[in-house]
């Protein structure tokens, strides 16, 4: 079957205070290997990969669209596609996604169009509702895409139409229109080792890389990575335990390395970003793997890091030193709070003990290191935001590199999601799956603020003050880090969180000059027509 997967243009907050960028999709990737090995012929239409210097202004003035527009991302369409798979991770984007989805249908009425990714796993019935979606997989979407567009194959050259109940782990259409959903959640895929690599063939890698339109710290030519799935934690905040399931699987690390060693042939690349939830949690897997990579001499070759944080019981001196030894430069943890009982209530199963043992441990072996902390859960007090400002001052004092610092927004499909909209402190629109581009603002809203007990303007103090309490204790005692930091942030090198951001601040300027002269030049192309 020929199959044309879309990767939308993404949303930028000018903004926001924050080193997150966009980056290689890396579950489409998964996703197009698996339905190559399933016999398909599949094609990327890449909104930002094709167009990743135009912006364009978004709803907000503070919002811009990096990729390209909606009309010609459609106009580059292939026409004789036999079907069509769109991905949207984040839910703020949700706008854009489904205006592309709503002229995909205008343009090709009969080709079906298929949806996955966290956004859809999290609002199935609320994205079709809202949209000319055929279909949507849920979850994990290697082997559930196959079996769909299987089912879809048939229906196409045979006519034969698929029991769509009976299709584990997805939404259909019933024979009314209707949003339904079959009769079985598919269950998690086991045997990791045997999925296809991503096929980062069908992308332009060298345009992202280019761009620094990487996950984590910029160290080189990157190709992104998952060792691991899952994560066994059910934080309240977080959209795995539904989305994932709470059981881990590990990748063999004789496969991870072969696919690093590969990747560096193949690309040429040298810096490898785990994308994974929560990749140490097992001492003699990660162990494993390091030592893999140390046998092969590939720690001579390539960089590789964990920018979106992992557990820290596990990380003591000896897997440090691993780490360190391989090349595992960066690190991050998320702590989320200085408060136990803030932990506690949002089921961050994490003691501070551990956390200052890994912390040492990264110290020790001088690997770069940050922490990820939320202001406004729902039940924050000062007296909980006071225990995040003393544990940041005591962390910068051992030696943690960057602190990033956001504000709470509730993620569809999540625990916190659901008890705040049963209370109705959600109104599910475009304005409140846009709050998670707005948490990252020096300030956050009235109206993204979810706190029961404090104001959008005590949040937005509270956060300034921690900042300045980590910075000025992390400068304060090791002010050589200030120095080089400044530089390598005029030269254009990354080493830390903190160098991104500052380089990040210059791209996100131009991109807001460019979005303002290309929406004036629109304006004045209107007026004259």
């Amino acid at each position: 079957m020929k199959i044309q997967l879309i990767h939308p243009p993404v949303y930028l907050n000018v903004y926001a205070m924050t080193a997150l960028r966009p980056s290689l999709p890396l579950g489409l990737a998964y996703i197009a290997a698996a339905l190559q090995k399933a016999g398909h012929d599949v094609s990327v239409a890449d909104a930002v990969g094709e167009a990743p210097d135009q912006v364009t202004p978004g709803l907000r003035k503070q919002i811009s669209a990096l990729g390209l527009t909606p009309d010609q991302l459609v106009d580059r369409l292939d026409p004789e596609a036999e079907a069509f798979g769109v991905t949207n991770m984040w839910s703020f984007s949700w706008p854009i996604v489904r205006e592309i989805i709503i002229k995909m249908k205008e343009r090709f009425p009969d080709t079906p169009i298929v949806c996955g990714g966290e956004h859809f796993t999290g609002l199935p019935d609320y994205s079709m509702a809202e949209s000319p979606i055929d279909y949507i997989v849920l979850g994990e979407g290697e082997e559930g895409a196959v079996e769909l567009f299987a089912a879809l194959e048939d229906l196409v050259r045979s006519g034969n139409d698929a029991k769509w109940a009976n299709v584990e782990g997805i939404w259909y259409r019933d024979a009314n229109g209707m949003p339904t959903k079959s009769l079985k959640a598919r269950d998690r895929t086991k045997a990791v080792d045997e999925l296809p690599w991503p096929a980062w063939d069908l992308f332009d890698i060298k345009t992202y890389d280019e761009r620094r339109l990487v996950t984590g710290i910029h160290y080189g030519m990157t190709v992104p990575l998952m060792a691991t799935r899952g994560c066994p934690y059910q934080c309240t905040y977080c959209s795995s335990p539904r989305m994932w399931t709470t059981r881990w699987y590990a990748r063999d690390p004789v496969d991870v390395c072969d696919e690093i060693e590969h990747m560096h042939a193949k690309y040429g690349a040298n810096n490898f970003p785990f994308h994974d939830l929560t990749a140490i949690l097992k001492k003699q897997w990660i162990i494993d793997f390091c030592k893999e990579l140390y046998d092969r001499g590939l720690h001579e070759k390539i960089i590789w890091q964990l920018p979106s944080g992992t557990r820290v019981e596990v990380i003591d001196d000896e897997v440090a030193m691993w780490l360190a030894k391989t090349n595992g430069k960066s690190l991050n943890y998320a702590p989320e709070s200085g408060s136990a009982e803030t932990r506690k209530r949002v089921k961050k199963q994490m003691k501070e003990e551990s956390l200052v043992r890994a912390v040492r441990a990264a110290s020790k072996h001088k690997l770069v290191v940050a922490a990820f902390f939320i202001a406004g859960f729902p039940e924050d007090t000062p007296k909980d935001l006071k225990q995040t400002v003393r544990l940041a001052r005591k962390l910068a004092w051992l030696g943690i590199t960057d602190m990033a610092f956001g504000f709470f927004f509730p993620i569809p499909n999540t625990e916190l999601y659901d008890q705040l909209k049963a209370e109705g402190h959600i109104t599910l629109n475009d304005d409140f799956l846009l709050t998670p581009i707005f948490a990252n603002e020096g300030g956050v809203r009235e109206d993204n603020n979810y706190s029961y007990t404090m104001t959008a303007k005590q949040l937005s103090r509270w956060r300034v003050w921690t900042l300045l309490n980590f910075y000025a204790v992390s400068y304060g005692v090791r002010p050589w880090r200030l120095v080089s930091t400044l530089w390598n942030s005029l030269v254009g090198k990354e080493t830390r969180k903190m160098e991104t951001f500052l380089i990040d601040i210059r791209r996100k300027v131009r991109v807001n000059i460019k979005g303002w002269f290309s929406g004036k030049k629109k304006k004045t192309e209107e007026a004259a027509a």
